[in-house]
């Protein structure tokens, strides 16, 4: 199988890594990659935001399977241009991913498949905002209503803040999402999906917040870790249940079903799970984790997701233990980032490109905010950190900066569901 990955971001680096170790892929191409895909890949210079570029590579390579790995190229429409030519693509329709591209959308799709969640309400003018301001509270969940790279969102127990941030987005010309705040461990449930079949991965947490203790802005993400030691063993399929299947059919019911990799982010609340959102991609950092434990190879799943046969696939095979993602980040992100910088110890085992180019002198450079994405594996939680973060120490990168506290709490046991 020929296999083109779109996308140029840590996520991608992992499933080309997944998918270069699969016997069943013979050729293996990325567009437009990054330094640490370039090793496993050939690397082509498409913009993965031209859907008619991105399928003219598909057709001109001779791709058997498109694997569309970013929300933006998704939301363009890129899987309905790469299907139109007649080439499988693990990736939803245009129509399907707005359940990431809006979040209005999604709230509807929801509502109308019983789905719990958060109240909201959208604001699209300032007139507006001050009243719906009221109808939430003591904490305001404030979100871009449109896509975001996971930094759209500001959740704060400050109305003041919670106003301004919303101003902001409304000056922009984008409508502002209100919710409700959902209180509970988070939790990232990634799921294949063709149309009606649902096959859960292993669930996964993240750390959306700069700093050390939850501290400072929204990223796109400092680390993750998979599997939950904390969760139930019934977790996952109440989740699907209860949240994943009744999506999956509600989007059917519309004429839009979804194919691809349907990815909800939920809280666990003292009245169950509840989703904040969902997203039409696999996460970033947690894809990282996640994949460096499946056994079972990648193109085979993708390529069933693609044609509708995901019910006939064997239960996945998963390896023992535990795996922690720490990303590495440039000076100043989640702000506007320092790049250019040379990294060093970045071919090293588990480590995992981002922002990265290789100069003309060979050397590694950053050209990004979320530069390196470090996975350390390991019988237990704790062992599995240990190994991220002696990873860690073997990269350079000047003025970088990381969480130390990635997975620290659950595998200390400290975490706890209402």
């Amino acid at each position: 199988m020929r296999v083109l990955v779109i996308g140029s971001g840590a996520r991608e680096h992992a499933l080309s890594l997944a998918l270069s170790r699969d016997p069943s892929v013979i050729a293996l191409a990325c567009a437009p990659g990054n330094a640490g895909i370039a090793g496993l890949a050939e690397i082509y210079g498409v913009d993965p935001g031209d859907p008619d570029a991105v399928t003219a590579l598909a057709k001109e390579w001779n791709a058997d399977l498109v694997v569309v790995g970013p929300e933006q190229p998704l939301v363009a429409g890129a899987a309905d241009a790469v299907r139109a030519a007649g080439i499988p693509c693990f990736g939803p329709s245009a129509a399907a991913a707005r359940i990431e591209g809006s979040k209005a959308f999604a709230k509807d799709v929801m509502a109308a498949a019983g789905v719990p969640t958060a109240t909201s309400e959208v604001v699209d003018n300032p007139a507006r905002l001050d009243a719906a301001l009221t109808h939430f509270g003591p904490r305001w969940v404030v979100k871009d209503d449109g896509l975001a790279a996971g930094k759209g969102v500001v959740v704060t127990s400050d109305r003041a803040v919670a106003r301004a941030h919303a101003m902001t987005l409304l000056d922009h010309g984008h409508p502002v999402l209100l919710e409700s705040f959902l209180d509970g461990p988070e939790v990232s449930l990634f799921c294949l999906v063709d149309g009606s079949t649902v096959v859960p991965l292993l669930p996964a947490q993240d750390f959306k917040r700069v700093g050390d203790n939850d501290s400072g802005p929204n990223t796109g993400g400092m680390g993750a870790y998979s599997p939950l030691p904390w969760a139930s063993d019934e977790l996952v399929s109440t989740i699907v249940s209860t949240c994943v299947q009744p999506v999956v059919d509600e989007l059917a019911a519309r004429g839009t079903p979804f194919s691809g990799l349907l990815y909800a982010g939920l809280a666990l609340t003292s009245d169950g799970p509840q989703v904040i959102e969902f997203n039409c991609r696999f996460g970033d950092p947690e894809t990282q984790a996640v994949v460096a434990l499946l056994r079972t190879p990648l193109a085979g799943l993708f390529l069933a997701a693609a044609q509708g046969s995901l019910a006939s696939v064997e239960p996945l095979d998963w390896a023992d233990g535990y795996a922690v993602t720490v990303v590495v980040a440039a000076e100043g992100y989640p702000g506007r980032p320092r790049t250019g910088d040379v990294i060093t110890g970045g071919d090293a085992e588990g480590v995992l490109h981002a922002g990265t180019r290789r100069r003309e002198d060979g050397a590694v450079v950053s050209t990004g905010g979320r530069v390196l994405s470090v996975v350390g594996t390991g019988a237990s939680l704790a062992e599995a950190r240990a190994e991220a973060y002696r990873r860690v120490e073997s990269v350079h990168l000047t003025g970088s900066h990381h969480r130390t506290d990635i997975a620290l709490r659950a595998a200390n046991g400290e975490i706890e569901v209402p």
